[in-house]
């Protein structure tokens, strides 16, 4: 048996009036399309902080600003058949190119040239029956956010 580990990872919400930029996957095996914010991984000895903004950098060529903690998500999954384990750290912040705001998705790269899309949608485009926002928890996370901004 292959002993699998605990990834550490950190993404960032950025917010656009009432949406949020996410990048879409699929699963081949559950033949499913998902939404997650930008991020990956942080690796040993580095602050998620400066983990985050240097995997904004790889993966849009953007820059960060403002980065504030909103909490923490313990996410064991499976993906493409394979088994997961995360703890995410969730961020709020801002591009520093305002201009990435005005449009309607952007292009990403991966590890290994691997490319995706990055698109702005509303939290209500998540939840029953609509494609989920992965890691689990984190819409949950977000409407409370957004309650508690509205008191």
């Amino acid at each position: 048996m292959v002993q699998q580990g605990i990834r550490p990872l950190a993404i960032c919400v950025f917010r656009n009036g009432d949406r949020i930029l996410v990048g879409e996957g699929y699963d081949s095996v559950k033949r499913e399309t998902f939404y997650r914010p930008i991020g990956g991984g942080v690796h040993f000895g580095e602050h998620s902080r400066e983990g985050l903004a240097r995997e904004i950098r790889e993966e849009l060529g953007a820059e960060v600003t403002g980065l504030e903690f909103l909490g923490a998500i313990e996410n064991i999954f499976t993906c493409d058949g394979q088994p997961g384990h995360e703890i995410v750290m969730v961020y709020d912040g801002k591009l520093t190119d305002s201009s990435l705001y005005e449009r309607d998705y952007l292009d990403g790269c991966e590890e290994g040239d691997l490319r995706f899309k990055a698109y702005w949608k509303s939290l209500a485009e998540f939840g029953d029956g609509e494609p989920p926002l992965y890691p689990g928890g984190l819409l949950e996370m977000l409407r409370g956010a957004c309650r508690s901004e509205k008191k």
